[in-house]
């Protein structure tokens, strides 16, 4: 028996190249619809787990969808703007906390998320160095947008333009940054959180600007009408907020009639947040989305076309492995004369048939164990590389 092994495996590795070749195939036709169906399913509670943990969202009327990417995930078109008064308006019901969130600009590739202090007791956030934000135009990062910035606690970042045109635009705010979160393996990672007061100060809602009623600001004054004082357009805005200057900046407008592009809700029970969802029912310009059963939804939408494309991989891994056992039969054919010869030297028709077998059954046995040790691998640091892909 076991000459008839040692035959079989010299063969094998006389031939490496093509027993390579139908071990990867091999492989390949076991790993790709299981190591696929395992991806699906960790990618799938990685989504779900964010949105388990998110009881609401309130925002305007428009795409459920959009709306729950954009506030849990800081990804997807800017939504349709809801204002701050929704969220004063959960408040006012004594039904839930309100937290909002506007999530519109960039510091490079990384969101800007305009918040509340709440949210980050919300998600069980903690800084891994420095301090929270405690005035207008503070930032705190993330630890990936940390690295990716290369910014630390006393840096500054700077928010980016929506637009290389947008020439008409609001000025870029530079941002002193005065703590980094520490890592939490989700959305949060990637985001810039300054306040939401700080957001609205990129987007031009609010500004500071040297004091017209200085002397050295007279070339700043349009007009004097008694104790207003009517700029031009030459004033200089401030697109730093510092100890100096803070006190200059002001907005011009009802507060609640701000953009928001959602509002987190957190209800205390299922009671409370019944009552609220029902309040939406007949809403015209808002509506409260469950983030769950939305990314269920879109879940189904993917499994169904993941159950396609694993037919599809089972379909070519069938093709695949019949043009195997091909290969191995051509080659059986192709290997008459050597056969001829084992029976001429004494070798028997079974020892001969036991030499061909083992060879394809040890082909076969090494693809399968290829195959679980990709899927062991995939199972044991799938999570490692979906971050990546995303990245």
């Amino acid at each position: 028996m076991m000459d008839t092994l040692y035959l079989a495996w010299r063969y094998l590795a006389f031939h490496r190249v093509k027993t390579a070749i139908l071990v990867a195939a091999i492989t390949l036709i076991v790993f790709l619809p299981v190591g696929l169906r395992v991806i699906v399913n960790q990618s799938s509670r990685q989504l779900t787990a964010r949105a388990e943990a998110t009881p609401l969202v309130i925002g305007a009327k428009g795409s459920p969808t959009e709306l729950t990417l954009n506030t849990l995930y800081f990804s997807s078109d800017v939504p349709a703007r809801t204002t701050y008064a929704a969220a004063s308006e959960v408040t006012d019901t004594d039904l839930a906390q309100a937290i909002p969130m506007y999530v519109r600009f960039r510091v490079r590739d990384q969101p800007i998320v305009g918040t509340a202090l709440e949210y980050f007791e919300f998600r069980g956030l903690r800084l891994a160095e420095g301090r929270q934000m405690a005035v207008l135009g503070e930032a705190v990062l993330g630890s990936r947008a940390a690295e990716r910035l290369g910014a630390g606690p006393g840096d500054h970042v700077i928010s980016s333009p929506e637009s290389v045109f947008d020439i008409a635009g609001v000025y870029p705010l530079r941002m002193p940054v005065v703590g980094v979160l520490e890592f939490s393996d989700s959305a949060d990672d990637e985001a810039v959180f300054v306040d939401v007061k700080t957001a609205w100060v990129i987007e031009g809602l609010g500004h500071g600007h040297q004091d017209l009623s200085q002397p050295e600001a007279a070339a700043g004054v349009l007009r004097r009408e008694g104790n207003v004082v009517v700029g031009n357009a030459s004033v200089m805005q401030f697109n730093e907020i510092t100890p100096d200057n803070i006190d200059s900046f002001h907005f011009h407008g009802d507060l609640s009639d701000f953009p928001l592009t959602a509002v987190v809700v957190v209800p205390p029970d299922q009671r409370s947040s019944a009552l609220l969802q029902g309040r939406y029912q007949t809403a015209e310009l808002s509506q409260v989305v469950s983030p769950s059963e939305v990314m269920n939804e879109l879940l189904d939408t993917i499994l169904t076309v993941e159950k396609f494309v694993i037919a599809g991989a089972v379909t070519v891994g069938l093709a695949t492995l019949a043009t195997a056992f091909l290969v191995f039969a051509l080659s059986l054919r192709l290997r008459r004369r050597e056969r001829e010869t084992l029976f001429k030297i004494g070798g028997s028709r079974a020892a001969v048939a036991t030499v061909m077998t083992s060879e394809i059954v040890a082909v076969l046995a090494a693809g399968v164990m290829l195959a679980l040790l990709l899927t062991f691998l995939t199972q044991r640091y799938g999570d490692v590389i979906i971050r990546a892909l995303i990245r």
